[in-house]
This record gives structure tokens, C-alpha cells and sequence, in this order.
């Protein structure tokens, strides 16, 4: 199936395979607060009677959308399903694999009573092999998941969830459980378990593929990459190891008019199509085939600038804090999704920046296939301490292993305001922190932007993003007029009243033009707000609204030394009503005054007429 073709229904779209099944639907579910821990009343097969309840997977129980909607905090759920046997099936050396998109926070997987998986971390995704544990000759098949969700523990990752009883200030309710698509898929042992792509535009791609099992006698793996039917390059590889790395030279990227045809990019999102076989070496046998996609794209920083394929690229980014009123963190499907990213486009976005977040991977799908730059963020812990530092590297280097082949991701932000790491400015620890987090996001991946801290605070930020919500234009424009107002900005305690770098380095990138300047929140404007409703500032009426949203956004476009924003937020959510769109999805301006707006694009002149 071709990338033109896929309709991103797939979970996982940069590894996917033709046969699938989804288990999100009807689950059994309960509540339990007894504090007595794992029982084997809750997970043995007989133990259907424990379950009280019945929620819509994937939708948390605190959502609407779930069918029970209740909001009061439970430390543990339960969930209980049977599953057809010929969903598992695993005969003839085959494996069975149950996968979770996420489940927040700490997750046991059992099936016919057996243990098969544990994973800690509520947005990155993780496997379960149940082959050894299906019961001989059984019809159907029982899976049951304990999720534990601590709403009291500070150092666990949760973003924009809320420790408190009820949402306050820029918080929101809480996902506890289940929250993306579960799904089966039988599989050969020696199967393709992690697919990574690389693209270098003037040469071609690399390739960094992961099998579940080698024979002794090695494995043959097959790469056909094609655009619109042709083939571009193709490779056979014999490999020895289950990790091996695969050089693709694509000869039409050696002319400079054929690769200008190639790159990706938001006006031109061009994807090449991407077959992996893995066979047999001697018999031949095909033992695994996956689908994917390549987008060839450079992302860099340089003389002041953001750079795409190596030009200057102005970014006009949207804060997107990834909540649904009816679903929470989760969402209604991958149409949704799709409408979310034309949405930002329509309104003359060429970025979005998913907040406090790790976002479903078909949202990432369609910003790859609709061209929609995205900065890639994670949920933050509000402690520090060796707990939360372990608990929130470890779900990082999931979600970068994730989402590092998706050509939309263009910058990586693993810590936002000092979220987790308040006192960066005093404290060596949270320092230092805040630079290995950065330096490991760069050994990890070095073809990205990786910011240190979003927002002030930097140690050593490839782009320099500060958070100013004035609402007086005329003080952007003397921030922001020219290098030397800037100057004494980030010589000084910051609009927020914090200081922008705390480390020479990092004054010295940014002095150098090394390291951007972009305003990575700004506006945050409320239309007719409720009295407890959370807003920056607040406007009465549309005139006033529009004329103050257009004068904050022409104040940016024309300093000289912003080489790009992002405004705070593109939907109202909960009680935080800043968005451009009210929380139905309806906008608050016509979306072409919207798009001029943010563009400073001139309204189109009435044609003559006789």
C-alpha cells in the first residue's frame, strides 16, 4: 500500500503491515480502590465478575466519549476483553503481538491469566507477545491491563493533567489508562520490530531497521524506495545482527532540478514510498513485509535563522495543547486528526507545536502527508529529584525512537518553562539536567533543533524561544525592533520576569547567530471570556479582538531579528478559552481573517467589472 494510498487509519504509520485488527471498541472495566495491589481475582479467566463496568477503548474513563465520564481520581483501573482466537493466531512458528499506543501511567498486560507485559510511561507506546501464553485449543482469549495512574505523584510525567481535585488555572482533568488504539498483528519470529529513516537530501536515505530474531544463517532485507510509481533505489542486504544499518544512494538527488522535485516540505510535502522485505536467505521465503514512508528534508539553524533544506524558513507555528472535549488526551480517530492539521494550514500556519504532549501518530502522519511542520514535546513531572529525572528520560528516549522518522518533526522540545526543573538558574543539578537532556536528544538524533528549556532558562538551545504575552503591540516592536533592543531584553530578567540564558554559552549561540530568536508563546487573547474563565488578556468584542490579534501578529512579522512564533492557542480548552477556535472547532474570526492575520497577507483587491 503507497503513502498516496494509506488512509492513516494505521496506529503506527511509519511500520505498517497489511493485516491488523483493532481492539478498541467495548471493553469490561473497573474501579479499584481497594489498595490491595495485583489480586488474581482481577486478571485470572474466570474473573469477569470483578469487572462492574463497560468503557469505550480508547477513551479514558474520564472522558465522555469513554461511557462513564466520572472525573474523580482512582489510583487503579482495570480492563478485561475477550479476544477471538484467529486474532492471535500464531501457528507455524509465528508470533502473536498485542500493541498499546499508550496507556498512562504504569501498565501490567496479562492474557489467559499470564503475565506477557509491564511498561512505565503514559505516552509512549509498547508490545506485548502473548504466543507463549495463549491456552491450547481455546476459542477466544482473555486480556486484561491494570493501569496505575498516581494523580498525587508529582515526579510522574503528566503535562497538562492535574494534580488537583478539579482543573485549575492552564490544567486540565486527567487521562488515567488506556488512551490509544490496541491492536493485534501475527508476525514471523524474525520480524521487523523498529524502522527508522534518515534522509540525507543530497545523497539519499539511511535506513536503521531492528528484527525480533536472526537465524544463525543471517536474514536478507529487501528496501524498494518509489515515488509515484517509479522506483528510486533499491537494495539487498544480508544481515547478521538484529540491529543493522542500510545505506540507500538515490541517484536522482546527484541533479539539482530532480531533487528540488524530491524535498519535502509544507508547500510541497512530497513523500516517497518505502517497501521493507525481510526473506529467507536460502529458501527465499518472505517472512515479514512492512509499508512506510520517507520524507527528504533537512532541518538546521544558521545565521539567525530556522533552516529547511538549508534556506532561511520563517516558522508561523500554533500552540496546540492536543485536548478534546469529548475524548481528553485522546481523540475520535484519525479524521479528526486530519481536520486538526488542515484546520492550522487553512489558518496560515506552517507549524504547529503539540504542548505538553506526546500526540497520537497519525496526527503525525497527516502533518507529514499535508505539510505541517511540528515541534515535538513531552509531558513534564512539576518535581526534581532522581525519580523523576528516571521516570521521565526513560518515556523520552521511547518518544524520540518513535516519532524520529517522521519528516514533520522538526524540533525537539524535552523541557518547556522549567517545568520539572524550577530553579535551573540556582541549582547545578537542574542544570545540568536541562544540558544532558539536550545533549542526549542530539546523540540520539543530530539532524534536529533541540531547545534546552522552551521559553527562558536556556543552557544550550539551538533556537532561542521566549514567551512574551504582552498585549501591547507597541512593546513587542520595542523588544523585538532591532538586535540591539533585543539586547538589553536578554541581558535582563525577561517578559515573564525570568532570565532567557543562564549560561554564557548560551548568550554567546545567540549573540553569534547561532541560535535563532523565535517567540514560542505569545498572545493568548480570550473573545467575551467567562469571569472564571483563564485567558492573558481579554477582549469584548470581535472588532476588538481582531484588531488587537492583528496588531500583536504584525508587531512579530516585522522586527528583523524573529525569525519566527507561535501563538498561544489554536482551540479553547476546558477553562483555558485563548484559542482561535471555540471548543466545538468553530473559528472565532472567519478563517481567511484568521489566515491574514497571521500571514500579513493583503486581502485580495474586488475585480473590476464593467
Amino acid at each position: 500500500m503507497s503513502a498516496s494510498e494509506q488512509d492513516g487509519t494505521y496506529p503506527r504509520p511509519i511500520l505498517r503491515r497489511e493485516r491488523w485488527q483493532s481492539l478498541d471498541g467495548v471493553w469490561d472495566f473497573a474501579y479499584d480502590d481497594t489498595g490491595a495491589g495485583e489480586r488474581e481475582a482481577w486478571y485470572a479467566e474466570d474473573a469477569a465478575g470483578a469487572f462492574d463496568r463497560r468503557i469505550t477503548v480508547p477513551f479514558p474513563p474520564e472522558a465522555p466519549a469513554s461511557g462513564i465520564g466520572e472525573t474523580t481520581p482512582h489510583r487503579v483501573v482495570w480492563y478485561r476483553r475477550n479476544v477471538p482466537h484467529d486474532l492471535l493466531a500464531a501457528g507455524d512458528g509465528h508470533r502473536a503481538l498485542v500493541h498499546f499506543g499508550a496507556v498512562d501511567h504504569r501498565a501490567k498486560v496479562w492474557l489467559d491469566g499470564r503475565l506477557v507485559a509491564e511498561h512505565i510511561g503514559g505516552h509512549s507506546p509498547f508490545t506485548a507477545d502473548v504466543t507463549d501464553a495463549l491456552r491450547p485449543g481455546a476459542d477466544q482469549h482473555v486480556l486484561v491491563v491494570r493501569a496505575e495512574d498516581d494523580p498525587a505523584d508529582l515526579a510522574q510525567p503528566r503535562g497538562k493533567q492535574d494534580w488537583q481535585d478539579r482543573p485549575h488555572a492552564v490544567w486540565y482533568e486527567r487521562t488515567t489508562g488506556i488512551w490509544q488504539t490496541v491492536w493485534t498483528e501475527t508476525v514471523a519470529a524474525a520480524h521487523i520490530t523498529d524502522l527508522a529513516w534518515t534522509p540525507d537530501p543530497a545523497r539519499g536515505v539511511l535506513a536503521e531497521i531492528t528484527v525480533a530474531e536472526v537465524p544463525a544463517a543471517g536474514l536478507a532485507v529487501d528496501i524498494v524506495l518509489s515515488h509515484d510509481g517509479v522506483v528510486l533505489a533499491e537494495s539487498t542486504t544480508t544481515v547478521r545482527t538484529p540491529r543493522s544499518r542500510i545505506d540507500l544512494v538515490v541517484p536522482a538527488l546527484r541533479n539539482g532540478i530532480d531533487r528540488e522535485d524530491l524535498l519535502w516540505s509544507p508547500e510541497r510535502p512530497t513523500l516517497l514510498d518505502a517497501r521493507v522485505t525481510v526473506r529467507d536467505p536460502g529458501a527465499g521465503t518472505v517472512l515479514d513485509t512492512v509499508d512506510s514512508y520517507v520524507g527528504l528534508r533537512s532541518t538546521g539553524v544558521g545565521d539567525g535563522a530556522f533552516l529547511l533544506n538549508d534556506r532561511p524558513y520563517y516558522v508561523r507555528s500554533v500552540l496546540n495543547q492536543g485536548y478534546r472535549t469529548d475524548t481528553l488526551l485522546a481523540n475520535s480517530g484519525t479524521d479528526e486528526l486530519r481536520r486538526e492539521v488542515e484546520l492550522i494550514k487553512a489558518m496560515g500556519f506552517n507549524a504547529v507545536r503539540i504542548h505538553q504532549k506526546a500526540e497520537d501518530p497519525r496526527f503525525l502522519y497527516w502533518a507529514d502527508r499535508l505539510g505541517l511542520l511540528v515541534w515535538g514535546e513531552a509531558p513534564a513531572a512539576y518535581e526534581f529529584g532522581p525519580y523523576a529525572v528516571e521516570l521521565f528520560t526513560r518515556e523520552w528516549l521511547e518518544l524520540v525512537r518513535r516519532d524520529r522518522s517522521h519528516p514533520s518533526i522538526v524540533t525537539w522540545v524535552p523541557v518547556n518553562e522549567s517545568w520539572g526543573a524550577s530553579d535551573i538558574p540556582h541549582d547545578p543539578a537542574q542544570r545540568h539536567y536541562s544540558l544532558a537532556l539536550a545533549h542526549l536528544t542530539r546523540a540520539l538524533d543530530p539532524t534536529r533543533p533541540v531547545l534546552s528549556n522552551e521559553g527562558w532558562e536556556h543552557t544550550d538551545s539551538d533556537i532561542l524561544g521566549v514567551h512574551d504575552y504582552s498585549s501591547d503591540p507597541e512593546e513587542l516592536t520595542r523588544r523585538y525592533g532591532d538586535a540591539a533592543a533585543f539586547g538589553t531584553v536578554l541581558a535582563g530578567p525577561g517578559p515573564q520576569g525570568r532570565a532567557l540564558a543562564v549560561t554564557r554559552r548560551q548568550t554567546e549561540r545567540y549573540t553569534a547567530g547561532d541560535a535563532p530568536l523565535m517567540i514560542t508563546e505569545f498572545g493568548g487573547l480570550s473573545l467575551r471570556a467567562d469571569e472564571d474563565d483563564f485567558s492573558y488578556t481579554r477582549t469584548s468584542s470581535d472588532t476588538q479582538y481582531a484588531a488587537l490579534l492583528g496588531d500583536l501578529f504584525a508587531a512579530l512579522r516585522s522586527s528583523p531579528v524573529v525569525s519566527g512564533f507561535c501563538y498561544t492557542q489554536f482551540m479553547d480548552t476546558a477553562q483555558e478559552t485563548n484559542g482561535l477556535l471555540f471548543p466545538d472547532g468553530s473559528p472565532k474570526l472567519p478563517l481567511e481573517t484568521i489566515r491574514r492575520i497571521v500571514t500579513g497577507e493583503k486581502e485580495a483587491a474586488a475585480t473590476p467589472t464593467d
